[in-house]
């Protein structure tokens, strides 16, 4: 091959490979967007294993709850990981404090609640959403939680009613019942993606639980909360107001994301 020839080779290569290294270097989408499943419009966002880390925060600490998403912004630590969203996730008491099973990281702060009861909380079965540092993420009953989850993992928060439990749908939950308030919730899907939804305008729990289950295709998914559901969302500016709230969820990026 002569050398001219040879030359135009090596650069065609390099171009290429160059091409296939941007792709490669994409940036992944933004964690948070718009959905309509039946005719609602909600909002979707996902926590990717090797991408986020999942965490309960409370308030500062040895401090008061935060009680908002804005309180959460303001009151981060100078050199915490960058949020990806946050959302109010678990039940609560009038000080702002957790009236389930409770954990941040790593310490237990309140002990799992099996307890009958009036409300959405005691709407049994009940669940737990949980999880580890390294991205192993569950949703399960809390019934089941307590039979099978020996070790404390390093979050945890309970809320109810479940909205799926293994496939079905809780079966005291109406397909569209005449209750609609906003509403917000978490499933972990079969590839062990965290789904968490808020909707934009008032809908029934039956359709929330339907969108779990037949759009997200989480086996399990939890109800986090009504009328008082919110989020923060950075990348587009969101930071709900509202009524004082208690447990927060807070999605944080990697520092370096894993491939």
């Amino acid at each position: 091959m002569k050398r001219g020839a040879l030359a135009a080779l090596l650069l065609v290569v390099a171009c290429s490979s160059g091409k296939a290294e941007k792709r490669r270097e994409a940036p992944p989408p933004p964690p948070c967007g718009s959905a309509t499943f039946e005719g609602s419009a909600l909002t979707h966002c996902t926590a990717v294993p090797g991408r986020h880390t999942v965490h309960m925060v409370l308030g500062p600490m040895d401090g008061a709850p935060y009680r908002s998403l804005s309180q959460l912004a303001v009151g981060r630590p100078d050199k915490a990981h960058e949020v990806a969203f946050a959302m109010n996730g678990g039940m609560f008491d009038d000080a702002g404090q957790p009236i389930g099973y409770y954990v941040e990281e790593g310490e237990r702060r309140h002990k799992l609640n099996r307890n009958e009861g009036q409300g959405n909380f005691h709407m049994l079965p009940n669940g737990v959403f949980y999880g580890d540092a390294g991205g192993h993420w569950a949703v399960l009953a809390s019934d089941d939680f307590a039979a099978k989850v020996s070790k404390r993992p390093d979050f945890g928060t309970q809320s109810g009613p479940m909205l799926v439990i293994a496939g079905k749908l809780h079966p005291r939950i109406d397909a569209d019942g005449q209750s609609l308030k906003l509403r917000n919730g978490v499933g972990v899907d079969a590839q062990g993606r965290a789904h968490f939804v808020i909707s934009d305008e008032p809908i029934s729990f039956g359709k929330l639980a339907r969108y779990f289950r037949d759009a997200l295709h989480c086996p399990n998914a939890l109800f986090l909360d009504g009328s008082v559901s919110s989020l923060w969302d950075p990348h587009m500016g969101r930071v709900d107001g509202g009524p004082p709230l208690g447990p927060l969820i807070v999605v944080e990026k990697r520092a370096k994301a894993k491939p």
